[in-house]
This record gives C-alpha cells, sequence and structure tokens, in this order.
C-alpha cells in the first residue's frame, strides 16, 4: 500500500479558463421567471449578474493562489487519492481537528476560519485554543478523486479519514462537520476510533422513529421544518439521490447551470435575508462554484447522495463526547430534548442568534468561537 503523501500544486489550464470564459459569453437564457420572488428557483436577474461578474471580473488566478498557500496535499487512500489541507498551528499544543464540508460546498466554506483556529493568539485569542488543521475533499468532490466503483458511502469515507489522520502521525484528534460532513463526522463519532476525543456538529441527527407524539413545541417545529423541507425544498435531493448521471450532462456542460444548482442552495439554506449577496461576496460563492466546474465534479458529487443510506435525518446513537451548534437558519433546528436521546454525552449546546446551514462561511467568528469553547472541555 502506498502512504506516501505529496504536495500538491494547483495550476489550472489558461485553455480551460478560456473555455469558461467563451461559455459564459454564449450563454442561452430561459425566459424570465412568472413571479416576483424565489419561488420558482434563482431569479433570472440574479443569475445573469453573477455570470457576468463571473465572465468580466472575477479571478480565478487569486483563489488558486489561496489555495495555494494554505499547503495542499494528496494521498492514496482505499484506492482512491484524497485531497487536503492540511495547516499547522504555530502553537506546539495545538489539538489536531479534522472539518468536512458538505453539498454544495467545498473546503473553499472553512477559509474563513483557518487563520483564528490555527494561529489564534494573532487574532486576539488564547494559544491554548490553536488547532492543527486537516480539512479534506470529500471523495468526488473538488480535487479529490472520483469514485469509479460503487460503495463510496459515508462510513467509508469515515474510514478513510480516520486512515488519514493516522497517517498525518496524530495519535489525539478531534472531528467536526456540517451536511454531509456532519454525517461524516456521526459515522467517525460512531465508530469511536483510537485517538478520536470528540467531534462537533452543526447539522446533528437527532429525529427518532415514528410515532412522533406529546411533542414540545420544539419538537413540533422540527417535524414541521422537515415537512416544509420536504415539500419544497428536496427535489435536488431526490434528483441526485434517484438519476445522478442524468442530472450531470446538463451541469457539466453548463457552467451557468451548474453555478445555478448551487446559488439556489445558498439562498435557500443561509441566513442571508433574502439575497445570498447579503452575507457571501460574488468571489467566495465562485470560488465555491469553481471547484465544481474546474474539476467537472457534479455528476460525482451528486452520486454521494445516491451512495447514502435512506434514513435522512434519523437519530443517530453517538456515545461520543459531542458538541453542537444550533444556528437558526438551518433546515432544522434540532431540539436538546431529542439530541439527549441520542447523544448520552453532550459537551457543548448552544442554540445562536444568527447564522444557517454553511456556518463557517456564513458567521465565520461565531464558528469560531463555537469550535474553541467546545474542544475546550476535553483538551
Amino acid at each position: 500500500m502506498n502512504n506516501t503523501i505529496e504536495p500538491f500544486y494547483l495550476a489550472v489550464s489558461q485553455s480551460v479558463l478560456d473555455d469558461l470564459h467563451a461559455r459564459l459569453a454564449a450563454v442561452r437564457w430561459p425566459d424570465r421567471e412568472t413571479v416576483s420572488d424565489w419561488s420558482q428557483g434563482v431569479p433570472l436577474d440574479h443569475i445573469r449578474a453573477l455570470t457576468d461578474y463571473w465572465k468580466d471580473e472575477y479571478d480565478w488566478r487569486r483563489c488558486e493562489a489561496m489555495l495555494n498557500g494554505h499547503g495542499q496535499f494528496r494521498t492514496q487512500i482505499d484506492g482512491l487519492g484524497i485531497h487536503f489541507l492540511h495547516i499547522r498551528s504555530p502553537e506546539p499544543n495545538a489539538m489536531p481537528l479534522v472539518m468536512t464540508h458538505g453539498w454544495p460546498g467545498s473546503i473553499i466554506e472553512f477559509n474563513k476560519v483557518i487563520g483564528p483556529l490555527t494561529d489564534p493568539v494573532a487574532y486576539g485569542g488564547d494559544a491554548r485554543d490553536a488547532f492543527h488543521l486537516i480539512i479534506p475533499s470529500l471523495p468526488g468532490y473538488g480535487l479529490s478523486d472520483k469514485p469509479t466503483e460503487t460503495g463510496w458511502g459515508m462510513h467509508r469515507i469515515a474510514r478513510a479519514w480516520r486512515e488519514l489522520v493516522a497517517r498525518l502521525g496524530y495519535t489525539r484528534y478531534c472531528a467536526q462537520g456540517g451536511d454531509w460532513g456532519a454525517a461524516v463526522t456521526t459515522a467517525l463519532g460512531a465508530m469511536q476510533p483510537e485517538g478520536l476525543a470528540a467531534i462537533h456538529l452543526n447539522f446533528p441527527f437527532v429525529l427518532p422513529d415514528e410515532p412522533h407524539e406529546n411533542l414540545s413545541d420544539a419538537e413540533r417545529q422540527m417535524v414541521a421544518d422537515i415537512e416544509r423541507y420536504s415539500k419544497s425544498d428536496s427535489g435536488y435531493a431526490i434528483q441526485q439521490r434517484s438519476r445522478p448521471q442524468t442530472l450531470g450532462y446538463a451541469l457539466a456542460d453548463s457552467p451557468v447551470g451548474q453555478a445555478a444548482w448551487i446559488y439556489e442552495k445558498l439562498w435557500s439554506w443561509s441566513d442571508c435575508a433574502g439575497d445570498p449577496r447579503n452575507i457571501f461576496s460574488l468571489d467566495e460563492m465562485l470560488d465555491n462554484i469553481m471547484l465544481y466546474w474546474l474539476t467537472n465534479s457534479a455528476t460525482s458529487s451528486a452520486r454521494l447522495y445516491w451512495e447514502s443510506n435512506s434514513r435522512g435525518f434519523r437519530a443517530i446513537q453517538l456515545e461520543i463526547p459531542t458538541g453542537c451548534s444550533i444556528f437558526p437558519k438551518e433546515i432544522y433546528r434540532a431540539p436538546r430534548s431529542w439530541a439527549d436521546r441520542c447523544i448520552p454525552n453532550i459537551i457543548h449546546w448552544n442554540e445562536l442568534e444568527r447564522g444557517g446551514h454553511f456556518a463557517a462561511f456564513e458567521q465565520p467568528v461565531l464558528f469560531v468561537d463555537e469550535i474553541r469553547t467546545c474542544f475546550r472541555k476535553i483538551r
């Protein structure tokens, strides 16, 4: 088995960027929506504005330099090339922390928290809160390889992360995630591998099996949120879970199609007061979108839904020390009462006043404070 970890330098060919520019200059636009809101999807004016900026002003080389500056690496695990950032803290007693993104995110989600987490003193914090960060790209996402066989679901990814940490030489570490990152982190926590001290989730899975009776207000609200999501917001998931290959033909061929597929969720799942531009810059959104477009990973990223089980938001038993941060504009707000049933060792619980599904991306200051506060309990 090849355990080599190799530095990775990202240098996208100019011909690839020229092809993107040509596609953006030749878009065939659909008709305008017949409503005055987002109820039919991304409004035409919004996606045209994003596309114009992408074509005329966006600078991929800036993002490329930023990623290269973090320290990028690749290694083969279980037959698949895994890309990851590895940023060591200047503090010798820093805690290793694996942070895992979800869909439609990427390692870009964590860019604004890397500095404060690895070098807290430089950001006005305490050296005792420092972390060494390992930030992998999920298989089929971004700069990791695309699986060419079935079987790359949550548990296999969690086992790969366990191997990655060991390969880096860490014997005690923590893990964090939201969205699919929460699913991977939960699977890792359920394994309780040697050395994993605690996990943190900003999307905990706590829904008990039916029947749901004698509900508290918070429990009733979570059920209502899941029903709303299932009826009006889960079409993307049904398509990706059932026919990812068919979807991929459209998104692989159209950068605007790929952008809109992601942009809608940045609106729907974030605490943005109705406009994702209120909390994300155009550059930030396009940096994330570019990691899908440049790597042609619309299909391979969607296939993770096909690979995953159908338990959805159902509770998963966790015995490991676990912290949970509940953001108000999440797909649902997990009630503490249900969390206590399946997570008996909660070391941190906080319900915040702002933020949504993309916690680190939306509210980096709050996210950093949550991570620091949670893992102080096990240092």
